[in-house]
């Protein structure tokens, strides 16, 4: 009970807070004296919400100094949500800190470009909510008991030029926030009032994207019927009875200018609509106010219009010459797709956290398969480079021993050009076929990459893509995908075959490193365990047992920098974990994995020849349960790896 009242308690608290408060002119203008968020700008506004940055310098940290070249770069938990977007935020934040100083960004459009499915949607959507953190403060008619249609503020009443020192002598309102104008519903009511500014009374109103309260979201309608009413609002008929046509009152509010006047519009497939349409656009941004469709003053307009749409439209726009004079006007925020997998992983499990499915199992590896296809499916094929090392650059990894022919972030992003991430399958795509893979068995709510791999075969053999891009796609499974997965799969069936593959790596590697180490020193060594006597053949002859199978080219060298590399961690008191070193590591897996052969009869399924077998077997499916895999996906792992190590064999 008591947790109930207190969420009810909180509840009610939330809602009183967002219901009006009033108070006199006076009290409003002695407010600001206090509180700069009652004057502020919508800009301001949504500047604030968001936060101060946290700056990052990427030098520090050796994945992020290869993916940003070692900049420095802002981040917001403000926007935690958002993954593999910080150039993108970065840029957005530019815009309304710049608008916020009053500069040139003040007077343009926001528009986010971006490919279908990218993102942009999610990114205004929480722009618009940030436009609800601070309260509106409104004109109010006293004697009606009206509140101005256009959620005009106070400001509106005084000319910069005639109060300007005025108001900042006497209240410390800056010259900089007497912007606006008073709407012709405020003149009327001043007209009424003989000047008397007293008469008027101040809301304090919170924006609110539900209600539409000072945030407001318009779309281009009917290319033949549309007009600029849906912007500036129109006559309303039913008031001509009682008001002549040019009278304030008569007219109807309701365009997007009006209704968005005091905190944002959003102008979805803003460029589908005729140019015509679109000019009170300009006006409202260049000069803070509209004109209405009838012979009635201007308007003002205090807040800042956001637009987006896919890259077709904008070019398309952008590319005829009648539309220049707009083109100027629009601040361009690129939002493309993401290219690094590691953040793709995150916002699938940003998407599945917000479904049923966040319960359900899913295999290791599973998202990780799926990002890397996705990623691959928006990326430049490079020159003198395979597509994967790629990837693998973009998500920070160090090519530097794997792939001689692997190239710098920058390098791959130089030769792709300004668009790349903007074709490929969307997150959405993505989605739509981890969803489909989680429910492909009806048995069992689950997803693994074998299934995901036939999910993915499927969609791309009934999905409306180009030919020569579904044989692209197909090419990346084959080459890419489907080899790196059986990998990492092969690695799990034998770590979870060993009882104690932890421990036997880390006696490979302390045993490794002392042979090493006294080969090097030319000394001969005696096993203090088992007392045996280790000449410097011999213990050449041990470490070859261990480079071999691994290929080592130089083993002098690769000897010589491992003990430096082992030595100089001892040095400070600690001795390595075995797979801290990663040449190291992969020569020991190698040892310990030499004959894979060794393994099939205990991780089949097939009926086995003996108790041991049967209980090995049954112990290594338990182990590969504690690894995060249902015994349905073990059993359907097992069966893909073994066909496609005889695929490989034949």
């Amino acid at each position: 009970m008591h947790a109930s009242a207190e969420l009810f308690s909180e509840f009610r608290e939330h809602f009183v807070r967002a219901q009006e408060d009033e108070m006199s002119l006076e009290d409003f203008l002695q407010y600001c004296k206090t509180d700069r968020m009652a004057y502020a700008s919508a800009h301001e506004c949504v500047l604030e919400a968001i936060g101060k940055p946290k700056l990052v310098n990427t030098a520090e940290d050796p994945r992020l100094s290869r993916i940003f070249q070692n900049r420095i770069i802002q981040t917001w938990d403000t926007f935690s949500e958002f993954h593999g977007m910080e150039d993108t935020l970065m840029n957005l934040y530019a815009y309304f800190l710049h608008a916020a100083q009053g500069l040139e960004e003040k007077k343009q459009v926001l528009y986010l470009l971006g490919p279908v499915g990218g993102g942009k949607s999610s990114l205004a959507e929480k722009i618009k909510k940030l436009c609800e953190v601070y309260p509106i403060y409104a004109l109010k008619d006293s004697l009606s008991g009206r509140v101005s249609p256009l959620l005009e503020s106070p400001l509106g009443l005084f000319d910069r030029d005639k109060f300007g020192s005025q108001m900042e002598d006497r209240y410390g309102i800056p010259r900089r926030a007497l912007t606006g104008i008073a709407s012709p519903w405020a003149l009327k009511r001043l007209k009424e009032y003989k000047g008397d500014i007293t008469k008027f009374r101040v809301v304090r109103i919170m924006p609110s994207v539900l209600n539409q309260i000072g945030i407001v979201k318009t779309e281009p309608g009917d290319e033949n019927t549309q007009d600029i009413s849906t912007l500036v609002g129109k006559v309303d008929l039913r008031m001509l009875e009682r008001y002549a046509q040019e009278d304030p009152d008569a007219y109807s509010y309701s365009g997007a200018l009006c209704l968005g006047s005091a905190r944002c519009v959003e102008f979805v497939e803003m460029f589908k609509a005729p140019l015509k349409v679109l000019n009170p656009i300009l006006t409202a941004t260049q000069e803070g106010n509209f004109k209405g469709t009838e012979a009635l003053p201007a308007m003002p307009f205090n807040g800042f219009i956001m637009a987006h749409s896919n890259e077709a439209e904008w070019l398309k726009f952008r590319n005829n010459k009648d539309n220049e004079a707009f083109i100027d006007r629009v601040y361009l925020v690129k939002v493309p797709y993401c290219l690094r997998v590691d953040e793709e992983i995150r916002i699938y499990e940003k998407m599945l956290k917000a479904s049923t499915l966040a319960e359900a199992p899913c295999a290791p590896q599973t998202l990780r398969t799926l990002a890397e296809f996705t990623v691959l499916s928006r990326l430049t094929v490079p020159e003198n480079s395979s597509v994967y090392s790629k990837l693998r650059a973009y998500n920070g990894e160090n090519l530097k021993d794997l792939d001689p022919r692997a190239k710098s972030v920058k390098e791959y992003r130089d030769d792709a050009g300004p668009g790349e991430g903007f074709s490929g399958l969307s997150t959405r795509w993505a989605f739509k076929t981890i969803s489909a893979a989680f429910n492909r068995d009806p048995s069992e709510i689950a997803a693994d990459p074998v299934n995901l791999l036939v999910v993915l075969e499927e969609r791309l053999a009934k999905d409306d893509l180009p030919d020569e891009y579904k044989r692209r796609l197909r090419s990346h499974i084959k080459e890419w995908i489907i080899p790196r997965f059986a990998e990492f799969l092969e690695k799990e069936l034998q770590m979870s075959y060993l009882d104690a593959y932890g421990e036997y790596g880390q006696n490979l590697f302390d045993r490794y490193v002392t042979y090493a180490d006294k080969w090097l020193l030319d000394e001969d060594w005696r096993d203090p365990e088992t007392g045996m006597q280790y000449s410097r053949e011999a213990l050449n002859a041990e470490l070859e047992k261990i480079e071999k199978p691994a290929g080592i080219g130089n083993p002098k060298d690769f000897r010589n920098e491992v003990v430096n590399f082992v030595l100089r961690a001892r040095a400070h008191g600690k001795n390595p974990h075995w797979t801290s070193y990663e040449k190291l590591r992969v020569v020991i897996e190698k040892r310990m994995f030499s004959k894979t052969e060794d393994i099939l009869p205990v991780i089949s399924f097939e009926a086995k020849g003996s108790q041991e077998l049967d209980e090995r077997h049954k112990s290594f499916v338990n182990r590969m349960i504690a690894r995060g895999y249902t015994e349905k996906q073990v059993r359907r792992l097992v069966d893909w790896y073994l066909h496609f190590k005889k695929s490989a064999q034949s």
